[in-house]
């Protein structure tokens, strides 16, 4: 696959693809969105960047003189040979100039929008209708039980299943999907070039999407999984909390961030040895997921339609690039 002119100047722009510590760094979306807003005030496309000298760069977008050389700089480098080998690991590249990519992004997050994305599998299950699944990786009886009812419900269902590829709750709701004869994507705070070989079989069953923000061969940080979180909800039309901590760690600051931001119904699994953070999740406006489910598994969507309708929509307005 071939990137399109303006997605491979998102590309050279935006990714850390062909650079090392001592090269010249890449934009950030700080960076990127200021120069998207340029572009598009002196109607210009991002491709045309690449026809520019710096100093053509820095007259028309009103540039400093060193801001205008690193865009240059990062434009002159050659990423074909990056770009083949993640093909040959069957990775390609998605960013915010295709127009597959993820529309929920664009609504939802808007300038928070990755400008790049790194995916194996199937790309087409990205937004498509699922549920997503977060929690802790250290479950109790009831959480696990509940993991595994969610991911089943969706396979049955026809719901993708949306989680964060780890262990714990990801894993379990996951590996369920996919026994039930469904689909599921993974946004990873980990290396997806090591994923996508444990993930071979389902990938090429086209069941599977396994998609990140960073670099493929990024491992893994706690900076990473905070930071993907978003990305996990922001697919789904609803997501379940199997277990919080309280006030702390990726999974309440991640379902905080949701309820606050009111991207999709958030439901929180309720029991009678809940965790605290499910409590104060329950007590910010989060919804109650009764464990047991008294329901079949194939009735999960509707009724997580049925207990949501009450909530406010929120208007959207999709961010170009």
């Amino acid at each position: 696959m071939t990137p399109s002119p303006d997605s491979l100047t998102l590309l050279l722009l935006c990714s850390q693809l062909g650079l090392d510590d001592d090269s010249v760094k890449p934009l950030t979306l700080r960076e990127w969105n200021p120069l998207v807003r340029k572009m598009q005030a002196a109607s210009l496309r991002p491709s045309d960047l690449m026809k520019f000298s710096a100093e053509d760069i820095q007259a028309r977008l009103d540039l400093d003189t060193q801001y205008a050389i690193r865009i240059t700089e990062l434009l002159s480098r050659n990423i074909q040979s990056n770009l083949s080998r993640l093909a040959s690991l069957g990775i390609f590249p998605l960013t915010r100039a295709d127009s597959d990519y993820p529309e929920k992004y664009r609504s939802r997050l808007k300038d928070s929008a990755p400008a790049v994305l790194f995916y194996a599998g199937e790309k087409a299950l990205l937004g498509q209708p699922g549920i997503a699944v977060v929690g802790s990786r250290h479950l109790d009886e009831a959480g696990q039980e509940c993991a595994r009812f969610v991911g089943n419900a969706c396979g049955l269902s026809g719901q993708v299943l949306y989680s964060g590829g780890a262990r714990g709750v990801d894993t379990l709701s996951m590996e369920s999907a996919l026994e039930a004869r469904g689909t599921a994507v993974s946004v990873l705070a980990d290396s997806l070039e090591k994923q996508v070989k444990v993930q071979k079989e389902a990938l090429s069953r086209g069941d599977l999407c396994l998609v990140t923000p960073y670099s493929p061969s990024a491992g893994f940080s706690v900076g990473a999984a905070m930071g993907r979180n978003r990305l996990i909800y922001c697919l789904a039309d609803y997501a379940i909390v199997v277990a919080s901590d309280a006030e702390t760690g990726g999974t309440w600051a991640g379902a905080t961030e949701t309820l606050k931001n009111k991207w999709v119904p958030v439901f929180v699994l309720e029991h009678a040895h809940m965790p605290e953070g499910n409590k104060l999740l329950l007590q910010k406006g989060a919804l109650p997921f009764p464990h047991p489910f008294k329901e079949p598994p194939v009735k999960l969507p509707e009724w997580m339609k049925i207990k949501a309708a009450s909530l406010p929509a929120e208007p959207s307005q999709p961010s170009l690039f």
